[in-house]
């Protein structure tokens, strides 16, 4: 199953027309994006709050500790 999924917004303009156009197509179903949610309100920004408290941290690896040996190839 394949889902179409028109915003809130855009419902006045596109769910009609997108309902019409996939009508043929039984693997296609045509649905509107009802969520209410923080997720939501990150996208469009209005939560600067909760950016405030975001933690960026450096998932790599640390580098191994120690010196190497000399890798040159013997003259």
């Amino acid at each position: 199953m394949i889902y179409c999924v028109i915003p809130r917004e855009l419902e006045s303009e596109l769910f009609q027309r997108m309902t019409d156009y996939y009508s043929n197509n039984p693997n296609v179903e045509v649905i509107l994006d009802r969520r209410e949610s923080a997720v939501n309100e990150r996208r469009r920004g209005e939560s600067a709050a909760h950016d405030e408290r975001r933690e960026v941290r450096d998932r790599r690896r640390a580098r191994a500790a120690g010196t190497f040996p000399n890798t040159d190839a013997p003259e």
